[in-house]
């Protein structure tokens, strides 16, 4: 790790606490987890810029006596240099104030806040009522484990890529897998989940651990292709954040050719997944299509 005064001098960012130990198991400590953002911030900023983001912050870590919590609005104290914008949430009949990251100091900030985790939209601030991005989690069962929701995904991919769409995938960081198509804006959330749901219906008709339906979420040995979170507001964990889990994995960009038997989203970690040379979602908002809806 950089000397912690060497990393204080890359930021504007007031850093407190950075020997603190965040990942007891594995000794990870707030300061190795702001570094780790830093080196990531290059493959993060681009898929997130302009979007409203949600974060979950762990005050004393993954295991501290302070209960982590779901953050939606900037906090008190938020600089002024942080871009922020009010949006109207109707569940609660108020405007929200989310936080916009669109620089690597922003970035930091959050990294400082022990936000392990960062949560984005489907949509952004120029269009926030209309999707860019359609999200199928695919969430094993136990006994169903990551080998089944890979052949799962696999199916899903040829179906896509037949209809004229071109999927990216992800590891949830924890036991499943996220994939997710990039479309023109064209169409509501109400519209892109119904196709969401109706892609995964038909793929439950192809093999029969797969399921689309909430009623069977939880039913042993199935796969659920959940198209729920496909609404207004509703978030997937970013690429390449950190989750809470004992040796810090991270819901890391994968290949298609790395998507078999064997897959193992523990491989994907804080000290891993910074040598990754490789970036699959490059490119993804110029692989945008029409939904053939």
């Amino acid at each position: 790790m950089e000397d912690l005064e060497e990393l204080k001098s890359l930021t504007k960012v007031k850093l407190t606490n950075l020997d603190k130990c965040f990942y007891p198991q594995i000794n990870i400590t707030k300061g190795q987890i702001i570094e780790y953002y830093i080196k990531m911030a290059s493959k993060i900023l681009p898929i997130i810029a302009n979007r409203p983001i949600v974060l979950t912050r762990y005050p004393d870590g993954v295991n501290g006596h302070k209960i982590a919590f779901f953050q939606k609005n900037a906090p008190q104290g938020t600089p002024k240099w942080v871009k922020t914008k009010p949006i109207y949430s109707p569940s609660t009949k108020r405007n929200v104030n989310y936080i916009i990251c669109n620089d690597i100091d922003t970035l930091i900030w959050l990294a400082n806040l022990s936000a392990l985790e960062i949560h984005m939209p489907f949509s952004n601030l120029n269009d926030i009522e209309h999707p860019d991005l359609l999200f199928f989690d695919i969430d094993p069962e136990a006994p169903a484990t990551i080998n089944a929701a890979a052949e799962i995904a696999l199916l899903l991919k040829d179906k896509l890529c037949h209809i004229g769409l071109t999927p990216f995938i992800k590891t949830s960081g924890k036991k499943g897998l996220h994939i997710i198509i990039p479309i023109t804006p064209n169409w509501t959330f109400k519209e892109t989940r119904t196709f969401v749901h109706q892609i995964g219906i038909e793929i439950a008709k192809e093999n029969t651990i797969a399921t689309s339906e909430f009623k069977d979420t939880k039913t042993p040995g199935k796969i659920f292709i959940d198209y729920l979170q496909n609404s207004p507001m509703r978030t997937m964990v970013i690429p390449y954040s950190l989750r809470p889990t004992p040796n810090a994995t991270i819901s890391a960009p994968i290949e298609w050719h790395e998507v078999k038997k064997g897959l193992n989203p523990s491989n994907f970690n804080i000290s891993s997944t910074q040598d990754l040379k490789s970036y699959p979602w490059q490119n993804i908002f110029e692989q945008q299509k029409t939904l053939p809806l």
